[in-house]
Formats: structure tokens, sequence, C-alpha cells
């Protein structure tokens, strides 16, 4: 049985980090490997502070729950078979046979190919491109780790845990803020830092062992008009204190404020969703099949457009975030519906099986 509240609260979060990547594109904080600002400031960049301390981390709880759910019904081999198939092969093959061309772009955007050495042979600089396209697949990536280690502790487990969990009340979701906080100061690689293995990873299980449950999202959700004027106003008060740092490094990211907010964020998506959204219509199962794709390919449509905009336009800021965001939605969707109907192409790309 579908959980159409986690379902909205996936595909309107994939709309989201699309939105937040065509600002992105553009923004005055952020600037390595973007086409960078208009102007000195940029009042649109606050939607990356809104968005930037929960998107992905509810991304990462959802799909621990997707895992539980999963797990309910196949077994442990098939599980794993399904998400190499569906995250590692994307994220590995898929980047030498297709995502590459992000690399060419991001490269050029960056204006890497004018500080490499000359003469540099082109199998290396294949290899640098399909590197550099990993983009927005070190999700995928960090997932398929996370579900390896899902199968290990699933070996261990005999299930009295995630029981134990279906009990956990509002007042110890909201105190779960302070182990996601502890997490967030660990195991975050340098330089690549959207690789953030300690609060990506322990909140992967908290879908799975916490959130998994039903009865824990109703319990919290009676409390959703609380909990969404508290993320509203500490939202609010984040922006205003951080606005214009590097909210994506440290001390930024992953400071006790960040956390604070972007927990109490989740927080209230997760209620507001369970009280509001817990239905669906055509529109909704349209978004829930479609938003992996968009998800994987919006980002090549967008910086396509973005940096042949900028080579050959004189676009001022509203027809280029206009023209970006089509690009991006519109472009993402279309991409995805031509590579989908290719065979082994849509299994390099997208972990998508020949069709029986």
């Amino acid at each position: 049985m579908r959980k159409h509240d986690v379902d909205n609260i996936r595909w309107i979060t994939v709309l989201l980090v699309v939105l937040y990547h065509v600002i992105y594109m553009y923004n005055s904080v952020l600037t390595a490997s973007v086409i960078g600002p208009f102007q000195k400031v940029q009042y649109q960049d606050a939607l990356q502070y809104v968005l930037y301390p929960w998107f992905m981390v509810i991304l990462f709880i959802v799909s621990g729950m997707s895992s539980r759910y999963y797990l309910e019904h196949h077994t442990i081999r098939e599980f794993l078979a399904s998400r190499t198939r569906k995250l590692l092969v994307p994220s590995t093959i898929g980047l030498f046979v297709f995502q590459w061309m992000l690399g060419y772009l991001n490269m050029s955007i960056g204006g890497a190919f004018d500080t490499m050495a000359q003469g540099t042979p082109k199998v290396i600089l294949y290899v640098i491109m399909a590197i550099s396209g990993t983009g927005v697949l070190w999700y995928i990536q960090m997932l398929w780790i996370f579900s390896v280690g899902l199968a290990l502790i699933r070996r261990f487990e005999s299930g009295k845990l995630y029981m134990f969990c279906e009990r956990t009340s509002p007042i110890v979701l909201l105190a779960l803020g302070v182990p996601v906080w502890i997490c967030a100061q660990i195991l975050n690689t340098p330089v690549i830092v959207v690789y953030r293995f300690g609060i990506y990873g322990f909140c992967f299980l908290l879908g799975y062992f916490v959130f998994a449950h039903e009865k824990v999202r109703e319990r919290l959700s009676r409390y959703w008009h609380v909990l969404a004027v508290v993320a509203v106003i500490l939202g609010c008060g984040y922006v205003y204190v951080y606005f214009g740092k590097n909210y994506a490094e440290a001390p930024v990211v992953n400071s006790p404020f960040s956390i604070a907010y972007g927990w109490m964020a989740i927080l209230a998506i997760f209620a507001v969703m369970k009280r509001w959204g817990d239905q669906t219509n055509a529109l909704a199962d349209w978004m829930t099949k479609k938003s992996f794709g968009l998800y994987v390919f919006h980002y090549l449509t967008l910086a396509a457009a973005a940096y042949w905009m900028h080579s050959y336009t004189g676009l001022s800021a509203l027809p280029s975030y206009l023209m970006s965001a089509v690009a991006a939605y519109g472009g993402g969707w279309l991409l995805y519906e031509i590579v989908s109907r290719i065979p082994v192409l849509r299994f390099c790309v997208l972990g998508i099986k020949k069709e029986k």
C-alpha cells in the first residue's frame, strides 16, 4: 500500500531541489562551477538558505522509510540487487556513458579547461569529465552505501528495535535533534562538502526505524500548526543571521542554529503532510513516477541552458532565471522520457531493466 504522504514529500522536495539549483546557478555565495551573480547582493539567494539545512536530509529520511517498506516484501538479496541496479549503476557506469557531458559543462563553466596542461591525454580528460559529471548523483552514491550498511544491520537486528521505535513520541522526536546535531559534526569529507556521512547516515536510519511507523507520523501530525509556526520563525532567523555567508560549509552548515532550524522544518513537513497531504491524485501519481528521472537529468539541461545564455546572450536576471527553470524542469523531464526508452542506455543511466 502506497504511503501518499511520503510519496508527496519526495516529489515535492525534488521540485524544490530543481528550484534551488536554478537559483544556485547564478548565486553570489558559492561561485565555483556556476555562472555567477548578476549583482553583488541578490535577495533571491535567500531561497538557498531556506532549503539547504533540510531538503537533502529529508530525502535521506524518506529513502530510509522506503527501504523499510521495500524490505517488508522482499529479501535482503533482492534489496541489494535492486539498490545496486538503481543506485550504483547510474552513479558509476552512468558517469562514463552519459554524465560526462555534465562534466564537460561543469568544467567549461568553471574554466577548468583553461588551467589544464596542454596535451593532456584524451583518455585522462574523459575520465576527469566523467568524474566531474557526478553532480547531483552524489546522493544516490551515498544512498547505495547506506543501503549496504542497512543490509548488514538487518542480518543482526531481529526487529525489536524497529518495534520499540513505534512508541516514539513527538517530544522524543524533538529531542532527536541533539544526536542529529552531533552526527552533523562527524564523517564530513573535506573539499567536496556534500558528502556528509554522519548526519545523512543517521537520518537514513531514523527514516528506517522511526519515521516509517505510521503511528509516529500520526502522533506528530497533531502538532502540525505549532511545528509549522516554529519552523517558519527559525527559518526567518536563520536567513537573517547567516545571509551572505557560506551556508554549505562549517561552521554554518553544522551550527546548532542550522541543525535546529533544519530539524524543526523536517518535523513540520512530516506533520503537515500527514495531516493534509496523505492523499493522491493524477498529478501526484505522475510526479511520484517521474521525480527520480527529473532529479537525475535536471542539472544537465540547466547547466547547458545557463552556459549557452551566458556565452551567447546578454539576458538580464529575470529572463535568465525563467529560461533556466524551463530548461531544468522541462528539459529534465524530456531527457528522462527519451533516455528511459532507449535500451542499454536506460539501464546504464537510470538502472531500468529490459521490459519483459
